[in-house]
């Protein structure tokens, strides 16, 4: 479980792990629109079996130390507002560290995800996990990619088929990272 953010900070959240109780306060993540199109979720599931899905993907990512989503927590409300972590990913048949990241709809356009990115960003390298960061995008999700930029990710390729859906991916390597860290 190496990857995982468990009792980090930023100035407004708290990371820690996913838990079986959460999955009510997570479910309206797949009442937003385009959600489930976006995190390449079979689009003709429920909201409930989305959610299951989503939760079973996690535990199982925990369990098989392929980092996971760790729940990001407002501490002046002590709401759950979204899940951001880092993810080995496979993309055209190499390992990836991805940052993925995902904000229920009451709380979107409030910079949570922007903010846990780049504390995902900085402990990916302060930790020396990777040379390089991604975050996998899809082609129409302009929200995401604009958190990417934000977090210091430039476009670096399309792929037409990443869990069967077109992407862009965005990412940066440590160097780049030295420099803005500075």
């Amino acid at each position: 479980m190496k990857y995982l953010l468990t009792n980090q900070e930023t100035s407004r959240l708290k990371f820690r792990l996913l838990q079986e109780s959460d999955f009510e306060l997570w479910l309206p993540l797949f009442y937003g629109e385009n959600v489930a199109l976006f995190l390449g979720m079979d689009t003709s599931m429920s909201e409930e079996e989305l959610c299951r899905s989503w939760f079973n993907r996690v535990f199982q990512r925990y369990e098989n130390d392929l980092g996971g989503m760790n729940v990001l927590i407002d501490k002046e409300s002590n709401r759950l507002v979204g899940q951001c972590g880092l993810l080995i990913q496979t993309v055209e048949e190499e390992e990836k560290l991805e940052i993925g990241y995902s904000v229920l709809p009451e709380f979107w356009n409030r910079g949570y995800a922007t903010e846990a990115a780049q504390k995902c960003k900085d402990f990916a390298f302060k930790e020396a996990f990777a040379e390089s960061l991604i975050s996998i995008v899809h082609i129409d999700n302009i929200s995401s990619e604009m958190v990417a930029v934000k977090n210091g990710m430039t476009p670096q390729k399309r792929v037409e088929s990443f869990n069967g859906m077109p992407v862009n991916i965005y990412g940066m390597n440590r160097i780049e990272w030295l420099v803005d860290y500075r």
